[in-house]
This record gives C-alpha cells, structure tokens and sequence, in this order.
C-alpha cells in the first residue's frame, strides 16, 4: 500500500520531483509504501532547531520556511523550501540534531521518512541515494555562495540577489509585474543578506522611487527584473 494521500495516478507526477529522479515505478512504489503522509497547519513547526534529526521530508505542497537562531536570540531566515524539494536530509546520517528550524508558511503536505529507513532505501537503490546526495550537495553551494555575496559584495548587490532568489523559488506574474509570493518583511530580508534593517528599508525605498519594486504589508512585487539583475551582478557605476 502507498503512503497514504498518493493515489497510483500519482505517481508519475511524483517521478518528476528530483529526489525520485532514475527510478521505475516499481521502485518508486517500494520507496513510497515506506512513506508517512504528513500534513501541517499554516504556522505549524515541522521540527526545531536542535531537535533529533528524526526524518527526512519532501515537500508535496505549500511552502515551508527554514530558519536559524543565533546564540543572541536573532532568528535569521535561510530559505524557503518549495513543492518537490527535499529537506531535513541531515536525518539519514543518525545521530544527529536538525541544525534549522522548519515552519509551514501555509497548509502544507509533505511526504517523510525515518532516517533508519530511508538509509536502508538508498542502501537498496544507488539512484535514490544519488539523489539525497545532490541534493543536500545543492544545499551546500547555496551556502557558499551565500558566504560569497556576504564577504565581497556591496549591501545592494546582496539584496538584489537575495530577492531574485526569491523571485524564481516563489515569484508569481501578476499586473504589473512578478510578486513574491510570500509573507516577507524587511526584517526577514536584512537577516538574510547580513545588514540592518534601516540599510535595506534605504535600499527598497530608493529601489521604490526608481520604479524597480513595490513593497507594502509583507509583499514584495518586482515590477523590472532586469534593472534588479543588473544590480545584483554590479553592471551599473558606483555612487
């Protein structure tokens, strides 16, 4: 039997998520009886930072925020996991703490397995194990790359970057332009490009009366992508 909450029909949709991503649909079914539905409230923590790193997820629908706090109390928001990603892969080497806290955005759906298990699956099925790989790997170089922008680049620059991530893990066409689609405050944005929150309130107003973005009630809309590419790779002249 499946997990529960994905039908047979499904699961060619499910062979389309990365981590699944080589296999058959036998093996796809084998790995999914395996599988815990679960769902979270808008709000709701999958897991603390700190606690046992108990399962690995996979993001069916919704959106969840990851985030960290620093030994000051600050909570810094890391990323936003998306539809299909895998997260909390830390669980298949034992032993371990969830080094982030997870937060559902809205009602979300995930598929999970203990770590135990899943180890012993990618044990079974090199392409699975493949796969968990790439992804945490994926992980790894966005934290690089983070460090990167943090150690060599200007405050616009990060901020730029940081909202054209944004922009493509969860930007939605709407008139006018592509709104980030996420509950997202200037705060939340200073944490995760390594500045103050007055920097980048300076920062978005300016960008406001250039007529790059509009801000307002925890929504960002970019109303001229390009003008933000052209920051975040520093092809305008210095003021």
């Amino acid at each position: 039997m499946l997990a529960e909450g994905v039908p047979p029909g499904d699961l060619q949709i499910l062979q389309g998520i990365r981590l699944f991503h080589g296999l058959g649909l036998p093996e796809l079914e084998e790995i999914l009886r395996e599988a815990h539905t679960r769902r979270f409230a808008k709000g709701e923590f999958l897991f603390l930072q700190g606690d046992p790193a108990g399962s690995l997820y996979v993001l069916l629908r919704g959106r969840v925020k990851l985030t960290q706090s620093t030994p000051e109390g600050h909570e810094v928001l890391l990323r936003f996991v998306r539809d299909g990603e895998v997260f909390g892969g830390i669980a298949v080497l034992g032993d371990k703490t969830y080094p982030v806290s997870a937060q559902a955005v809205n009602d979300c759906i995930t598929l999970c397995w203990d770590g135990e298990t899943m180890a012993q699956l990618m044990g079974r099925h090199p392409c699975l194990a493949l796969n968990v790989l790439h992804s945490m790997a994926e992980r790894i170089q966005e934290i690089q790359e983070r460090l990167l922008e943090m150690a060599t680049e200007r405050v616009e620059q990060r901020v730029a970057r940081a909202l054209l991530r944004l922009l493509r893990q969860t930007g939605r066409k709407v008139e006018g332009g592509v709104l980030i689609d996420l509950p997202l405050s200037r705060q939340d944005l200073a944490a995760m490009t390594g500045t103050t929150l007055y920097t980048v309130s300076r920062i978005l107003t300016r960008w406001e009366h250039q007529g790059l973005i509009q801000s307002g009630r925890g929504r960002i809309l970019i109303r001229f992508p390009h003008g933000l590419v052209t920051i975040a790779e520093d092809l305008v002249q210095k003021t």
